[in-house]
């Protein structure tokens, strides 16, 4: 589908204050002008990542309590137990406070639901489970926050609570012993982004404070906690929170624990991801290459593997599930492109996309495990929020669907309007879940583009490409990488810089790359020339003729490592044939 492209308009004098004021170069400003961070003290307080940018712990709504509640179990020698979740944000948290309350010497277990038998969250069934293995005091990390029920079955067996969670939550709060939340009412915390792991990085810091007895802590305490924020730095990438404010600091010191600090587990998985000889980590490293390892592990119902992993601290132990978690993701791959081709195929031969406001889609073939990265691919493919549900074809469980946005729609508030047709749903504006009754998806897709149409307004969709600046393929050079680098970690709401290059000929024919879905281009502009890369743009192949004609090319400019050679390449975005074109 086509967008639309729109060059942001910039105030040149805004653009030059800044670059006098901070110091930066044209570029650097530009960004930061386009991006709304103009007051000294804001571009001060962006560009400067040092670690005691994070707030104090202890400043986290509802995270004194836990620690009083915390402490007195490990104090009284209670069996705790961390009720975790099966994505890659789950495995993160429950690591995280695995280890922290293991070296604080807690009785310590870690239960974390099958994404394909249990579904996301806390749930009774999990509660017994855990009663059963002697759990007194049961910490949730990265679920939990909209859990009423569940925590007063947990009353029932005998099991205290302490949630730990950022997802949205509904009118009533659990009643657990403590509630550590960013966003909890009546509480002025000013960063509401943390991920699940982010919270639980500032649970584990305040619990070693609380240990030692002093805000200054050992050394052997401050590398436990440089390794935890490498766990933090994982699961923030991976849930694809803002990478603004605080999310930034933990990801940008996080990537550099990541070699020092990490155990043997996550040191294999980047060996295998071939970041071990990489000469600074990036939070793409994470998104395209850790992330996906351990989220496979959860995808396909083996999510303890991928805590696992990451709590070990016997090498050949990680070498084993390092290997397994590289087998599995491979299987991900395979099933998520079978998906993916029957998921385009559906929408070819039931709708419209163009007409549609968001696309609901079903089938019984389709695994639930990647159902999630299937939604992700369609809302990025047809410019348009998507739903992908799973049925059972034996009908013995409700149907799963897993949700992503586009075009600014709020998907928890779109569900939110339908919830009288779903038996459950949770998540955020970006990405959801659901569980419905496979009779009434017909009504609920209805329902969804209702609720859509009210965010977007009635008129055509039409899906917009914002780009920062036009630039010249010249201009593409280390020394410009080194500048952009400073707007870094990119991720979401901080993306990297989006640039065009117009009148652009292709020097040599296009190449597909891999299993024939990415594709590779030479471009040239005023006898410059380099390297362009489309993930997933294999389809382009048909409509791009290097023979003939001028394209424009909508790209991220990034930095290529490979066999020890740095090189700018271009990350295609979108292309359109040229209007100079002679």
């Amino acid at each position: 589908m086509n967008q639309r492209w729109k060059l942001r308009a910039h105030d040149a004098a805004l653009v030059q204050s800044i670059e006098r004021s901070a110091g930066v170069s044209p570029v650097v400003a530009q960004i930061l002008a386009l991006r709304g961070i103009t007051q000294p003290a804001k571009v001060t307080s962006f560009l400067d990542l040092k670690m005691t940018g994070l707030l104090p712990p202890e400043e986290l709504p509802g995270l004194p309590a836990a620690v009083d509640v915390i402490m007195a179990g490990i104090a009284d020698g209670r069996k705790i137990m961390i009720y975790g979740d099966y994505d890659c944000d789950g495995m993160t948290s429950t690591a995280i406070m695995y280890l922290t309350l293991k070296k604080l010497g807690a009785d310590v277990s870690y239960h974390v639901p099958n994404r394909l038998g249990d579904g996301y969250g806390v749930s009774n069934e999990g509660l017994d489970k855990i009663a059963k293995r002697g759990a007194q005091l049961v910490i949730t990390v990265d679920c939990g926050i909209s859990s009423v029920d569940q925590v007063e079955y947990a009353k029932t067996l005998g099991m205290d609570m302490v949630i730990t969670d950022h997802h949205q939550f509904g009118s009533k709060l659990p009643d657990a012993r403590a509630i550590v939340h960013p966003a909890l009412p009546d509480h002025e915390y000013p960063f509401h982004g943390l991920c699940g792991a982010g919270v639980a990085f500032k649970l584990s810091w305040a619990l070693c404070k609380s240990h030692v007895g002093s805000d200054k802590l050992p050394p052997d305490f401050r590398e436990f906690l440089f390794s935890m924020v490498a766990l933090a730095a994982i699961g923030t990438v991976a849930d694809v929170v803002p990478l603004l404010d605080e999310n930034r600091l933990i990801v940008h010191h996080g990537l550099g624990c990541m070699r020092r600090f990490s155990g043997p587990g996550l040191k294999y998985l980047m060996k295998l991801a071939g970041l071990d000889e990489r000469p600074e980590l990036e939070s793409d490293d994470i998104g395209f290459q850790i992330g996906p390892r351990l989220n496979a592990a959860g995808r396909l119902g083996q999510a303890q593997l991928g805590v696992e992993i990451l709590t070990c601290d016997s090498p050949d132990r990680a070498i084993a599930l390092g290997d397994y978690l590289d087998k599995l993701n491979a299987n991900r791959k395979s099933i998520e492109r079978k998906i993916f081709t029957s998921a385009k195929k559906a929408i070819k031969a039931n709708f419209d996309p163009a007409s549609e406001p968001a696309l609901v889609i079903s089938d019984n073939d389709w695994h639930l495990g990647v159902i999630g990265v299937v939604a992700g691919k369609i809302a990025e493919h047809y410019h348009r929020p998507s739903i992908v549900i799973s049925v059972d074809p034996l009908g013995n469980r409700p149907a799963t669907g897993s949700c992503r946005s586009s075009c600014g729609v709020d998907l928890f508030r779109a569900l939110q309007g339908c919830s009288d047709l779903l038996i459950r749903f949770g998540g955020h504006s970006g990405a959801a879940g659901l569980t419905i009754d496979p009779g009434n998806i017909d009504a609920f897709r209805e329902a969804f583009c209702h609720h859509v149409l009210e965010q977007v307004g009635s008129g055509e969709i039409e899906p917009e490409l914002e780009i920062d600046a036009e630039a010249l393929i010249s201009q593409m050079t280390l020394p410009t990488m080194n500048e952009l680098k400073k707007l870094a970690p990119f991720g979401h709401l901080n993306p990297r810089p989006l640039l065009c290059a117009t009148g652009v000929r292709l020097s040599e024919p296009p190449k597909t790359m891999g299993d024939g879905s990415h594709i590779a281009l030479r471009l040239e502009q005023q006898n410059s020339r380099i390297r362009a890369v489309g993930f997933g743009k294999g389809d382009w192949l048909k409509n791009i003729d290097a023979e003939n004609g001028l394209y424009d090319f909508a790209f991220k400019p990034v930095i290529n490592d490979f066999m020890g050679r740095r090189r700018v390449e271009l990350q295609l975005v979108d292309f359109r044939p040229s209007e100079d074109d002679t």
